[in-house]
């Protein structure tokens, strides 16, 4: 444990750095990492001494969201299990379940009404949403032969990706755009691995290691939303920009539903490039996993729904479950984390809501998003 005199030390240092900025990332970080290891009452007390607003801008994000946090575990000392608190520990001090519930419902709403012309449009026109995703899935002339066909489809959907990405974005670093995707090894399938990510960082380029494992579970029109997720402009440009200046692990702790946010939301920021009619619904099906896993969330543990109902709900919703999570799989998890799949959904919406419909503003927006790395609600721009 840091001792008084520690802690003198630590301040007093961090008083001598204040005057010069580069000397300042160092005295800000031993504090954080200082006050990582402390119970949040003493944490708060060792960080209530730094003037955040003359820090540089990530110091300044990490001693915010540290700040935030580490008051909202106080409040959860007592009430461990509150869902509100819980919420607000990943997302943000706006998020209420209330307001999540409404927000998702409207979602969900949305999202099936798009769904509805595409279906009609090919044909699928009997049944709920649900039913018609199942059916969807159930067409088999809509799958890959082999594994080197999906990544080629994939290699093709990321070129596009790119040229629009450098349009919405245009300062993101180059290093970002220089991804690729592969699939899994040999090894790496016999090991039982995933897909996993190799975010970019200056001189690194950075790949998404896709798992084509079981193609028959892997329509080729739930792919292209795949790649606008997992790499541009999703997953690659966020953790990219990130790795050039690495967040504090509290503010990683603090502000965990950012980057599923920020990925889910680039998915939108694409969607015009989705002109065949199942692309776009494939598109649709991955919001609506994210929202009704969300929502579900709220349903399991804000509004004491069983299993059966959340169960049910899910399979109302999305009619299939997508390739990595299973319905029972997913169901066990949201069981197993309370209020993480919430925040991260609503992360996404949060950005939907505040994005400036002007483009010349939303590109602006979206640089002061992304600099410095991930944020909590309240310290987006």
């Amino acid at each position: 444990m840091t001792t008084g005199l520690n802690r003198r030390h630590l301040l007093a240092g961090f008083a001598a750095f204040t005057a010069c900025p580069a000397a300042a990332q160092t005295s800000v970080t031993a504090i954080l990492d200082a006050a990582a290891k402390l119970p949040p009452t003493e944490a708060l007390k060792l960080l209530a001494p730094i003037d955040a607003a003359r820090l540089p801008p990530t110091e300044r994000l990490d001693v915010e969201a540290a700040r935030a946090g580490l008051a909202i575990d106080v409040r959860l000392g007592q009430r461990p299990t509150d869902y509100a608190l819980l919420l607000q520990r990943r997302l943000g001090d706006a998020a209420t379940p209330d307001r999540a519930i409404e927000r998702l419902d409207r979602a969900l709403a949305t999202l099936s009404a798009r769904a509805l012309p595409l279906f009609k449009k090919i044909g699928h026109t009997v049944g709920t949403i649900g039913d018609r995703y199942a059916a969807l899935f159930a067409e088999t002339d809509q799958y890959f032969a082999t594994a080197d066909q999906a990544i080629a489809a994939m290699l093709r959907t990321l070129a596009d990706l790119r040229i629009d990405t450098q349009a919405l974005l245009p300062a993101v670093p180059p290093y970002c755009l220089d991804v690729s995707v592969r699939q899994l090894s040999a090894e790496e399938i016999a090991a039982g691995k995933q897909g996993y990510r190799e975010p970019p960082a200056p001189g690194h380029p950075g790949a998404y290691i896709v798992d084509l494992k079981d193609l028959t579970r892997r329509p080729a029109w739930s792919l292209p939303s795949v790649v606008a997720h997992e790499l541009l402009p999703g997953h690659m440009v966020q953790l990219g920009i990130e790795s050039a200046a690495p967040p504090h692990p509290l503010r990683i702790t603090y502000a965990a539903a950012f980057v599923e946010g920020w990925a889910t939301y680039a998915e939108t920021l694409v969607a015009s490039r989705f002109t065949d009619p199942r692309v776009a619904l494939g598109h649709l099906h991955w919001l609506i996993f994210r929202a009704a896993r969300a929502r579900i969330d709220l349903g399991l543990h804000h509004q004491h729904w069983s299993q059966d109902e959340a169960r049910a709900r899910q399979i109302e919703w999305q009619g299939a479950p997508v390739y990595f999570a299973s319905f029972d799989t997913e169901l066990t998890r949201t069981l197993r984390e309370p209020a993480s799949r919430a925040a991260e959904a609503l992360a996404w919406l949060a950005l939907a809501d505040r994005a400036p419909r002007d483009p010349a503003r939303r590109r602006r927006w979206h640089a002061a998003v992304l600099a410095n790395g991930r944020k909590r609600l309240e310290q987006l721009p």
